[in-house]
């Protein structure tokens, strides 16, 4: 026997800011001729961390539900409150990233310790607070991930992909202090000469791409 359930799974995705995960999935429950137990099939869930557009149900304001509603023909269906009426819309997040430039004209990459890309090499980042500057946020992100105190010498490019929530900016600078080590969300630095860089372990389109216009030579001024 058969029977397949529709459930909404949602779970906590724990990093140094706790994000949401949410999926709609089937689980299948099978049981044969004669058998009293019931064994869950749960299929595998691949959802991006940073996609919380399906965790949302309540609203903030008065706890009412929320349904998506399409509000303007030109743009994307809402969340709105069907009790008062208010709008909760879902913004990108934003990241920054940090291509560092040791003494000894190395690139400084960190492996991941947490998903997405468990144990996959990327250049220092992370998100951005509310009220932070983009800057000051890549100099920040850069000590605490790696341990290097940093001067930021341009900005590479900015990274957004259709169907994803982060937007990473991506700034180019040079270790000026302090000392490499990990931090919780690593489990090792290390530095690369340009021509031994792990292309095939790279953790992230905007990894891959980020070091590939870095390493031909794009680089804005940064605005004071």
């Amino acid at each position: 026997m058969r029977v397949t359930f529709r459930i909404d799974i949602a779970g906590d995705y724990t990093c140094e800011r706790a994000r949401v995960l949410s999926r709609r999935s089937e689980v299948t429950f099978e049981a044969g001729p004669g058998r009293r137990d019931v064994e869950p099939i749960v299929p595998d869930l691949d959802l991006h961390p940073h996609d919380e557009s399906h965790a949302y149900r309540f609203c903030p304001r008065c706890g009412g539900g929320l349904t998506r509603r399409l509000l303007k023909a030109s743009e994307p269906e809402r969340l709105v409150c069907g009790a008062c009426s208010f709008i909760f819309y879902l913004d990108p997040k934003i990241a920054v990233g940090t291509i560092i430039r040791s003494g000894t004209d190395r690139l400084v990459l960190v492996r991941r310790a947490i998903d997405p890309g468990y144990g996959k090499w990327v250049f220092p980042g992370g998100y951005v607070d509310r009220g932070e500057t983009l800057t000051a946020a890549a100099i920040r992100e850069a000590k605490e991930e790696c341990g290097l105190d940093v001067r930021l010498d341009g900005l590479v490019n900015v990274y957004s992909y259709a169907g994803r929530s982060p937007v990473i900016v991506v700034y180019a600078a040079t270790a000026v202090g302090g000392a490499l080590c990990v931090d919780d969300e690593c489990l090792e630095t290390a530095e690369f000469a340009a021509e031994t860089l792990p292309w095939d372990g790279l953790a992230f389109r905007s990894t891959h791409e980020g070091l590939r216009d870095f390493l031909a030579g794009l680089l804005h001024p940064l605005q004071p």
